[in-house]
C-alpha cells in the first residue's frame, strides 16, 4: 500500500477547501448609504480633541441604522484607527487609515462611509481639523467610535 505523500495530502486538503481563504463578509463589499444630517452648526471646537466628539457624532447621525446599541461584543472583526481631515466648510479633504484591521475590506468600508457622510460640521475656530477615531467594527456590519463607545462585554 503506496502511502500519500506530504504534497499530495496538502494538495488533496486544499482542492477540498481546508485550506481556503475566509470568505470576506459581504456586508463590508460596499459602505451602506449616508442619511444626510438636517442642517447642523458649525463645531465650536478649539481643538482637535474637541472636535472628535462632533465628528464622532456627526457619523453617528449618518449611519443610525449601523451604530451597534449596548456594549460591544468581546471579539470585534475589525478595529481600525482612521484620521481625517476636514476642511473650512466641513468638506472631508483626507482620509487615512493609520492602522489597519485584520479583516483588510473594514478600512476602505470605512473610508468610503466617512468621505460619504460629508459635509461634516465646519470646524469654525480652526479653519481645518484632523483628528483621529477608532472604529470597532463588528461582523454584522454595526459599529461604534471609540469616542462615543458604550464599552465592550
Amino acid at each position: 500500500m503506496n502511502k500519500p505523500t506530504h504534497f499530495s495530502l496538502v494538495a488533496a486538503l486544499a482542492l477540498a477547501g481546508v485550506f481556503a481563504a475566509p470568505a470576506a463578509f459581504a456586508q463590508f463589499a460596499q459602505a451602506p448609504a449616508a442619511q444626510k444630517p438636517k442642517a447642523h452648526a458649525a463645531s465650536v471646537a478649539a481643538s482637535a480633541k474637541d472636535y472628535k466628539k462632533d465628528g464622532a457624532k456627526h457619523l453617528y447621525a449618518a449611519y443610525a441604522k449601523q451604530i451597534h446599541k449596548g456594549k460591544m461584543p468581546p471579539l470585534l472583526y475589525g478595529i481600525a484607527i482612521i484620521e481625517t481631515t476636514i476642511g473650512p466648510q466641513g468638506e472631508v479633504q483626507d482620509v487615512r487609515v493609520v492602522r489597519q484591521p485584520a479583516a483588510a475590506e473594514v478600512a476602505p468600508w470605512a473610508t468610503q462611509m466617512i468621505k460619504a457622510a460629508a459635509p461634516f460640521p465646519a470646524p469654525a475656530k480652526m479653519g481645518s481639523v484632523t483628528y483621529s477615531d477608532i472604529w470597532l467594527v463588528h461582523k454584522t456590519g454595526k459599529f461604534q467610535l471609540d469616542t462615543l463607545t458604550e464599552g465592550q462585554r
